[in-house]
């Protein structure tokens, strides 16, 4: 494994020959954490069926990988900068394998929310690994931004395969089958990466920052924590508060750990230059805003226009392919305009997106929402692929995988927050526009009780009420609908949000440092021209 090491020189700008095999690898390498991400929740109604799981269990059985891989992200991104990125995503990429096999093959939902939690320090393994060995083997800028474009790409297409590949696998085979197919891509993306992927790491070899490695995992775990149990607690009870109150403590200590040690494990001065920082919040703010619309459009096709899982994944294709066209073309388009103006533009035309997407009704053409989810996957791509390439152009070669786990974890912490607000908003104008329905208040509490806990439960108390059936449905699909539009206006203006943040913050271009010459505790060096 130490064989064929990159040495990091400030003064190079020689591509490696092999740079687009490479990309190919850690595209590879990406796409299946990504798949994995989303394919799961098509299969949670078979999961409740076949394994007897409980509504409480299903979130966990997503959320243990979320909690895990989030939490991890920053761990393993130091990991990779001081042993080797090459070898911390094999290591990653095995781990996955092996315990996807596993998920796929227990009996209990405690056990597969064990196995997914394994899952999820695998998939953090391997997600900064990818981001880092790019940007170490594409030195030319340029070039770089079209390597992280086509990166950022392939996550958009995960969007789409996922529930694709789910909804697929489960009209032809069992529920394990979804982690199944997980093998034969881990055991590609391993065989190429030992052919074709050199070795990268940080030269200098510093002592190991254990202090900042554990505070790190415990703080955005803590964090991550708990937004995941906000809804179920409240966003205001002592449960809640006393948790962002551990989790702030623990940021705090970390942060001012980082700040005394020699050789810290994040250098967070590299938050003073604004070109990493803004876009960081751009980052987070476009996934807020991701993960909000899939929990929302998946439930609005399945249960509101009544697609089975299959044709619901191939009617979020649009979606994906925008994502996809706009993250390769957007690196040219800042090569014209500059990073700040496409990067801003792409969280505006999110906005308007979802703006779009809160009119919608049961009766609202597919050829009209084709529309709403180009506008919404152009502007996450257009955001997504500059953003990642001004954090990842901030920062020295040595330190690529602390900054592609930077970039991570705001993803991860976006989509997560944008799950769980839209999620507690939703959920509140979803109720209180039940109580207002005359079916719904004639109906006997355990009835009601269904009611409340999802449009897909309210499915089992239609057929019990004879005549009175489609009354009751029509005003559960009209809570559903408010519930729709109020959670969209809230992420719409998230990304508005985020677009005045970064037509305030983000520095039109980069800097004229190279990415090899750029140093990460001095960030007025690498200030826009």
């Amino acid at each position: 494994m130490e064989t064929d090491t990159v040495k990091i020189n400030p003064g190079s700008n020689t591509p490696n020959a092999r740079r687009w095999l490479v990309l190919a690898v850690a595209c590879t390498a990406v796409f299946v954490t990504t798949l994995d991400g989303l394919i799961v929740n098509i299969a949670l109604p078979s999961l409740a069926t076949e394994l007897g799981a409980t509504t409480r269990q299903l979130q966990w059985i997503v959320d243990a990988y979320l909690l895990v891989f989030t939490g991890s992200l920053l761990a393993a991104g130091g990991l990779g900068d001081r042993f080797g990125r090459r070898r911390i995503l094999v290591i990653g990429l095995a781990l996955f394998g092996a315990t996807s096999a596993y998920a796929g093959s227990v009996s209990s939902p405690a056990a597969l929310i064990g196995a997914r939690a394994l899952m999820g320090v695998g998939a953090a393994a391997i997600f900064p690994a990818t981001l880092a060995i790019i940007t170490n083997v594409f030195t030319d800028s340029r070039e770089r931004a079209k390597a992280i474009g086509i990166w950022s790409a392939v996550s958009g297409v995960g969007v789409a395969a996922g529930p694709i590949t789910g909804g697929w696998l489960l009209e032809h085979f069992w529920w394990g089958s979804i982690f199944y197919v997980n093998i034969p891509i881990v055991v590609l993306a391993i065989g190429a990466a030992i052919g074709f992927v050199p070795e990268s790491k940080d030269t200098d070899i510093p002592r190991l920052d254990r202090v900042g490695l554990a505070l790190s995992i415990t703080s955005i775990s803590a964090l991550v924590f708990t937004i995941i149990e906000a809804p179920e607690h409240g966003w205001l009870s002592a449960f809640t508060l006393a948790g962002f109150a551990v989790a702030l403590g623990l940021v705090a200590a970390f942060v001012t750990w980082e700040l005394r040690v020699e050789h810290p494990l994040l250098p967070v001065r590299i938050f003073e230059n604004l070109r990493f920082s803004a876009a960081s919040v751009s980052v987070t703010s476009a996934f807020f805003a991701l993960f909000g619309f899939v929990f929302l459009i998946t439930q609005y096709f399945q249960l509101i226009r009544r697609y089975t899982p299959l044709q619901a994944g191939v009617r979020t294709l649009p979606v994906a392919f925008s994502i996809a066209l706009a993250s390769v073309l957007s690196p040219l388009l800042v090569h014209r305009v500059g990073t700040k103006r496409v990067v801003a533009g792409g969280l505006a035309s999110m906005s308007i997106g979802f703006l779009w997407v809160s009119t919608a009704s049961a009766a609202t053409p597919y050829l009209e929402i084709v529309g709403q989810m180009i506008l919404l996957g152009a502007g996450l791509g257009s955001t997504t692929a500059p953003a990642t390439e001004s954090i990842m152009g901030s920062l020295s070669l040595d330190k690529a995988g602390v900054g592609s786990a930077v970039n991570d974890t705001t993803r991860e912490l976006g989509g997560t927050l944008g799950v769980a607000v839209v999620g507690s908003v939703f959920t509140s104008i979803y109720v209180s526009n039940l109580a207002r329905g005359t079916v719904f208040d004639s109906l006997p509490a355990g009835a009601q009780s269904l009611t409340k806990d999802s449009v897909a439960a309210a499915g089992r108390v239609a057929p019990q009420l004879g005549t009175r059936a489609a009354a009751y449905v029509t005003e559960v699909s009209n809570a559903f609908l408010s519930g729709l539009a109020v959670s969209c206006l809230v992420v719409a203006g998230v990304a508005a949000t985020g677009s005045l943040f970064a037509l305030r913050y983000l520095p039109a271009r980069e800097s004229t440092v190279t990415p090899a010459a750029a140093i990460s505790t001095h960030p007025e060096q690498t200030s826009a021209r």
